[in-house]
């Protein structure tokens, strides 16, 4: 679990630091993706400190799969539109040259940010319904 939240922060961080770098404050659209990026890059750092110092054990009583799952999912619809948005907003005749590439460059890692967290959602779930037994385990049956 922790390397998925690792790479996801770095992804995370990929999306909002091109779009941190331009003029992102003339363009309203981009600050609801330098929104969605940020506050998710920090609350996944959070999760990832969580597991790095395994506070889920001092914290029992907490579902943290399910919590997990809820925020991946939550994580992932907002992804969607921020990367919608951000691609819907990247202008081929801007101004401004390096706008343009930091901008399409965001667009491009929004895209696979919002996979990675669909892919933790589902991995998160398995985890959640228990689903993550392996071939070995699920084969014994008691004939006696």
């Amino acid at each position: 679990m922790g390397t998925q939240l690792l790479e996801v922060q770095v992804l995370g961080l990929l999306v909002w630091a091109p779009i941190a770098d331009t003029t992102y404050y003339l363009h309203a659209a981009y600050s609801w993706v330098m929104f969605v990026s940020i506050f998710f890059w920090i609350v996944t750092v959070l999760f990832f400190m969580t597991y790095l110092l395994q506070l889920q054990l001092k914290f029992y009583m907490v579902p943290w799969s399910l919590m997990l799952m809820i925020f991946n999912a939550v994580a992932t619809v907002l992804y969607i539109t921020a990367f919608v948005t951000c691609a819907a907003a990247v202008q081929p005749t801007s101004w401004r040259q390096w706008d343009y590439n930091r901008r399409a460059a965001a667009s491009f890692f929004a895209c696979l940010t919002m996979v990675a967290y669909g892919v933790s959602t589902f991995f998160s779930f398995r985890a959640w319904k228990g689903l993550g037994s392996n071939a070995a385990t699920s084969q014994v049956t008691d004939h006696a």
